[in-house]
C-alpha cells in the first residue's frame, strides 16, 4: 500500500535537481545565514504484516529540532537543520549540505492506526513506525429458517 501520493511534476523537480543544479536548489552559500533554505530529506517507506515504518535520513538534526504529527490521516515530519559554525578562524570554500527548514508529508493508509505511532531517532535516522490497524474478523452468522 503506498504511502505517498504520486505527483509527477515532483518526480521532474527531482530529476533536475540530482543532474543539473542550475533546475534545483542551490546550498546556500557558507555563512551566508540562509535559515529559510528549505530542503526535504530523503525518506524510505517499508511495510511488514504488523506495521508500516518511515525512516527519514536526518544527519545533524537535533531531535528538540524535529517533531512528528498526525492529522487528519496524514504524517508529517517537520523540523530544522541549523548551519553552526564552530571555530571562526576555519575559512569554508564549499558548504554542499543543506540547511534550513523542511517538512516531509505522507498519506496514511486506512489500516494505519494513528493512536499508536511510534518515533525514534539514532544515527541521524527517524524511524517512524505506524501499527496496523487490527482487521475485523470474520464471524459465522446462524441462518434461522421459519
Amino acid at each position: 500500500m503506498t504511502l505517498v501520493s504520486w505527483s509527477p511534476l515532483r518526480e521532474f523537480e527531482g530529476i533536475f535537481s540530482r543532474y543539473n543544479p542550475i533546475f534545483g536548489r542551490a546550498a546556500p552559500a557558507a555563512g551566508s545565514g540562509d535559515a529559510a533554505a528549505e530542503w526535504r530529506p530523503v525518506a524510505d517507506v517499508a511495510e511488514t504484516d504488523q506495521e508500516y515504518i518511515v525512516k527519514a535520513e536526518l544527519p545533524a538534526v537535533e531531535r528538540k529540532d524535529v517533531s512528528v504529527t498526525v492529522q487528519e490521516g496524514v504524517l508529517t515530519i517537520r523540523g530544522e537543520r541549523r548551519y553552526e559554525r564552530r571555530d571562526n578562524s576555519e575559512r569554508q570554500h564549499r558548504v554542499e549540505s543543506f540547511y534550513g527548514n523542511f517538512a516531509r508529508s505522507f498519506s496514511l493508509p486506512p489500516d494505519a492506526d494513528a493512536a499508536r505511532i511510534s518515533a525514534e531517532s539514532r544515527d541521524g535516522v527517524l524511524t517512524v513506525r505506524i501499527p496496523k490497524a487490527e482487521a475485523a474478523k470474520p464471524r459465522a452468522i446462524d441462518i434461522q429458517v421459519r
